[in-house]
């Protein structure tokens, strides 16, 4: 079993920057693809960002393309998302999730074989 634990959220204005952690419970971190996924209120679930075990390959929702970054620290068992320009309608609970098949990233939640809590970032106008 391995345990995700997010952390970096905030409250913050429009413009601002966050960095989201996410530290995962194993040392087979490094090979799993991870990806980034949030639920705004009313919402469903989408796929913010992900990244193969390698860090070779990325992939982003078109919403944050431009203004987020997802990287990770295999030899910290972390992944990061930084967010930049943030906008209202960033707000939402953010969760990092593992897929076990690590050579490739998947924008479908189905495909994730482990989640954490989440994190919440809520964007002030």
């Amino acid at each position: 079993q391995v345990q995700l634990e997010e952390s970096g959220g905030g409250l913050v204005q429009a413009g601002d920057s966050l960095r989201l952690s996410c530290s995962a419970s194993t040392h087979t971190f490094g090979t799993y693809a991870m990806g980034w996924f949030r639920r705004a209120p009313g919402q469903e679930r989408e796929f913010v960002a992900g990244i193969t075990w390698s860090e070779g390959s990325t992939l982003y929702a078109d919403s944050v393309k431009g203004r987020f970054n997802i990287s990770r620290d295999n030899a910290k068992n972390t992944v990061y998302l930084q967010m930049n320009s943030l906008k209202p309608e960033d707000t939402a609970v953010y969760y990092c999730a593992a897929d076990l098949v690590g050579w490739s990233i998947s924008s479908n939640s189905d495909n994730y074989d482990y989640w954490g809590q989440g994190t919440q970032v809520t964007v002030s106008s």
